[in-house]
């Protein structure tokens, strides 16, 4: 039996969340409404998830005496966000069921790792190639073309570690600028649009999709998601296949975005897979008040092994992300019919930072896709 499978909460039962932004204090609000305590452990002190539960761990993740006596107080832990240490999910799991299972940020840490479980399945993605020096840079763009973007294969998000590379620019300049000994050059896709699949495993192996999204950034970070996306139900049913089908590999139990590009062609049009994100994710927002179960929920619902809700979308829903000076703008919002304020309690805001998100959902008849 499985970690998985020997995880049947009851009401009173403490989830432990690895992490405290955001999406740490929207999990433990999904929780508490249905009646599970959380606690949260998080380095941050100004965390804004501690704000939310009763009780909170401010330590290192190398804090082996801290991960222990964290571990002893809750009944299955879960984590907000990827980048959590080897050592530290290795610790938690010897002690207490961790769902996802830890052994799945082994691929999903790694950019080229993740690339080649992908491809493993025979689902497209870009173009690829391993990168460890400036020589081995130029090689692979000679073989990829360009334009091409290099990623770092650790730690990257929101546009951070990584680059376009573009006709004349110079490639060593580019690898020293990166500051990395291990990175992935991915072919520059010329995608129609940007979408994402969240989907929610079960235990049992049961998945349930929310309706496809789609999504535009501003400098590398996430502004606008809509749904329905403006694509075809094929395609639609498509993309929540192949969001299925890697949950499913992946043995996967919470939920978990697929992050996909729609890409035209003579052919016709394809998708093809960008990131797996193992965790609740910023595009799926708008399922708080846009849909009958949310991504937060249906995570909770998973890790403490009761039945999955049947996601269904209230009408066409937009979510905006506040961020930076954006949050200033909260107060006119507010005034907007229809319009749901989610503000996260962080401190200052900054260039960058996501600081709330604000949710619409449009009464009346669906928009038709193409």
């Amino acid at each position: 039996m499985t970690a998985a499978n020997q995880v049947k909460l009851k009401p009173g039962d403490t989830i432990g969340i690895l992490g405290g932004g955001q999406l740490g204090r929207m999990l433990a609000l999904a929780a508490a409404r249905l009646g599970l305590r959380c606690q949260v452990f998080s380095p941050d002190p100004d965390s804004p998830a501690f704000d939310v539960v009763q009780h909170a761990t401010c330590a290192e993740y190398a804090d082996v005496e801290a991960l222990e006596l964290f571990a002893n107080d809750v009944d299955v832990i879960t984590y907000e966000f990827e980048n959590v240490p080897a050592a530290t999910a290795m610790i938690l799991a010897a002690r207490r069921p961790v769902l996802p299972n830890h052994e799945i940020l082994q691929t999903t840490q790694d950019r080229l790792a993740e690339k080649d479980f992908i491809t493993r399945l025979g689902i497209g993605t870009a173009d690829y190639a391993d990168v460890g020096s400036a020589q081995a840079l130029r090689t692979a763009i000679n073989r990829i073309g360009l334009p091409a973007v290099i990623k770092t294969r650790r730690f990257g998000y929101d546009g951070k570690g990584q680059a376009i590379i573009r006709d004349g620019d110079d490639p060593d300049q580019i690898w020293n600028d990166l500051a990395t000994r291990s990175a992935i050059l991915e072919a520059f896709v010329p995608f129609e649009r940007e979408i994402s699949v969240i989907a929610a495993r079960g235990a049992d192996g049961h998945v349930e999709c929310f309706d496809v999204t789609e999504n535009e950034h501003r400098d590398h970070i996430l502004k606008f998601s809509t749904a329905p996306a403006a694509i075809s139900e094929a395609l639609a049913a498509q993309a929540r296949g192949i969001a299925e089908k890697i949950a499913s590999a992946l043995d996967y139990v919470g939920a978990l975005a697929v992050e996909m590009f729609v890409v035209p062609g003579g052919g016709g049009t394809t998708l093809l897979v960008n990131e797996i994100a193992p965790r609740v994710h910023n595009s799926g927002h708008w399922t708080l008040d846009g849909a009958s179960v949310s991504q937060f929920e249906q995570h909770i619902r998973a890790i403490a092994g009761w039945p999955l809700g049947k996601p269904v979308r209230h009408g066409p829903v937009t979510m905006t992300n506040l961020i930076g000076d954006d949050i200033h703008d909260y107060q006119r919002w507010l005034t907007i019919p229809g319009a749901t304020v989610h503000l996260y309690g962080k401190g200052a805001p900054r260039p960058g930072r996501k600081m709330g998100h604000v949710i619409e959902v449009t009464a009346g008849s669906e928009k038709q896709p193409p």
